[in-house]
């Protein structure tokens, strides 16, 4: 890219693909960053380049026509020298800079060795998805036990199992792929515990016959863990895990309407690995700092406030996907493309996305965010799960803070989990609360949304890296005659998502 940007877009997901596409072909010059070695994100996550033939992963997928086609796209903005790919880039922080932002990198292509780079462009866009919500258990810090996404990732990236006898939690329909593609590799998966019942989805059927693609997939997933015989159990939930210096069984009980433990219900199930999974949590670390309103989603979490453009609060910045409540891939698509159209349009591009298409794409969005919202309401956080705790119970695994040290802030007067953080280092760890900021939320607030703190360095950078700010300039756009930057991997064979608490009903 011989010329200054005009658009930086953060997150090279479904999302992020989708809206650097649709700038391109608007004219818009367009840098793409990520912090994965390939395009995908979580949801097309593939294996290395060199392992993609031994390690097949296509059935693990859904939309991979549409992925190929993103592909195709972006290589052809790179071969004009329209798009500066940036993959390994791990971006720490977003700021205003005069009329337009400047975002700050770490390029870890030559790991270990970091090297600071700054971008600069009018508007930018902010695609940067989400990651599993957990809910603390007794033994959930024992080695085996894995989020849902982990589970996934692993298969995805590496065609993987973490376990041949395997244990699902939670809630959501996201235990279903996870457990049919296990299965698929041969993993027996002993049990899928979901915490809600099917029944909550009669409440509100309208989303649902909206959207037949979905009760479609659905029923897929269905019919596939009846031919691998696992078995689906509503209401009940993994409520402790056991084991040594590894996991080797957990703890299953039927759940009452709140969420408690029946009475006698439990049962031990012997296990060699064990995923949990409670939906998903927005990343929103680059978004807060620069100021964006949030707003309160049906799931729990807050996300960002957007209009029907995919516009924020803050002038020349926009967000697309998970970012502004977690609703699946294909929502995740239209909101890219309709964001940036409305940077096509606020940068008087030549070429727009035409009304009618325009109106569509809204329409798509609208419906679709319908569909998660009654998703979000037939599979709520159990509003008695923090029941399951004992007062040993580690809750913050960073800094290895117990659910009776945070019982007692609470008892003390702490209002929410930053002054819970203050008084006992929940949330202070390497992961910064990203595990544990949710569960200690609802463990101490009474207001119902999960807002995550302001972090102004957004993930962990090196004091060589930012030394690199005063002693070296930017590095110069590419050219050219520059080397070119990764290609995104071959759309002919691509092969192989995501990181929550107390008894009120706020947070159920």
């Amino acid at each position: 890219m011989s010329e200054p940007a005009d658009l930086i877009v953060v997150g090279a997901g479904p999302a992020g693909m989708a809206a650097a596409a649709t700038a391109l072909a608007g004219g818009l010059r367009v840098v793409l960053l990520d912090s994965g070695t390939a395009l995908g994100g979580q949801y097309w996550r593939h294996p290395p380049e060199h392992a993609r033939t031994a390690v097949p992963t296509d059935d693990l997928h859904h939309g991979l026509r549409r992925y190929r086609a993103l592909c195709e796209a972006l290589a052809a903005g790179r071969d004009t020298s329209r798009l500066d790919l940036r993959l390994e880039h791990h971006v720490w922080s977003a700021v205003r800079a005069g009329d337009g932002f400047a975002v700050h990198a770490a390029d870890r292509r030559e790991a270990p060795r970091e090297t600071a780079v700054v971008l600069r462009a009018p508007r930018l866009l902010v695609a940067t998805g989400a990651y599993d919500r957990q809910l603390p258990f007794p033994g959930w810090d024992l080695p085996g036990v894995l989020t849902a996404g982990g589970l996934q990732a692993l298969l995805k990236g590496a065609g993987v199992a973490a376990g041949s006898r395997v244990a699902l939690g939670g809630t959501g329909p996201f235990l279903l792929p996870v457990a049919a593609g296990l299965a698929a590799r041969g993993v027996e998966v002993v049990e899928v515990c979901e915490a809600a019942h099917p029944r909550a989805w009669l409440r509100r059927p309208g989303p649902l016959l909206r959207n037949p693609g979905k009760w479609a997939e659905g029923a897929g997933y269905a019919a596939a863990l009846v031919r691998h015989r696992v078995p689906l159990r509503p209401r009940t939930a993994i409520v402790a895990a056991e084991g040594g210096d590894r996991v080797t069984s957990v703890r299953i009980a039927s759940l009452a309407p709140d969420g408690s433990p029946r009475p006698g219900t439990e049962r031990r199930v012997a296990v060699d690995a064990v995923g949990v999974g409670w939906g998903f949590a927005p990343q929103l670390d680059l978004l807060v700092p620069l100021g964006c309103a949030l707003t309160d989603a049906a799931d729990g979490n807050a996300v960002v406030s957007v209009d029907e453009g995919q516009r924020t609060t803050v002038p020349g910045l926009y967000a697309a996907g998970e970012t502004c409540g977690v609703g699946g891939a294909a929502l995740a698509v239209h909101e890219g493309r309709l964001a940036a159209a409305s940077v096509l349009a606020d940068s008087r591009a030549r070429r727009v996305p035409a009304h009618k298409h325009l109106t569509a794409l809204r329409a798509a969005v609208v419906r679709q965010r319908a569909f998660a919202r009654a998703m979000a309401l037939a599979h709520p956080l159990p509003p008695a799960w923090s029941s399951w705790l004992t007062d040993e119970t580690v809750v913050c695994r960073c800094e290895e803070v117990t659910a009776g040290t945070i019982r007692t802030a609470r008892a003390d007067g702490a209002p929410d989990h930053r002054q819970v953080k203050q008084l006992t280092r929940a949330g202070m760890g390497w992961c910064q609360g990203r595990m544990c900021g949710p569960a200690v939320h609802c463990l101490t607030a009474r207001k119902r949304a999960y807002e995550p703190a302001e972090r102004l360095v957004a993930t962990p950078v090196t004091l060589g890296a930012l030394a690199d700010l005063d002693e070296e300039p930017p590095p110069p756009p590419i050219s050219p005659t520059s080397p070119a930057p990764p290609r995104p991997p071959a759309p002919s064979a691509p092969t192989a998502p995501t990181d929550n608490g107390e008894t009120d009903k706020e947070c159920s």
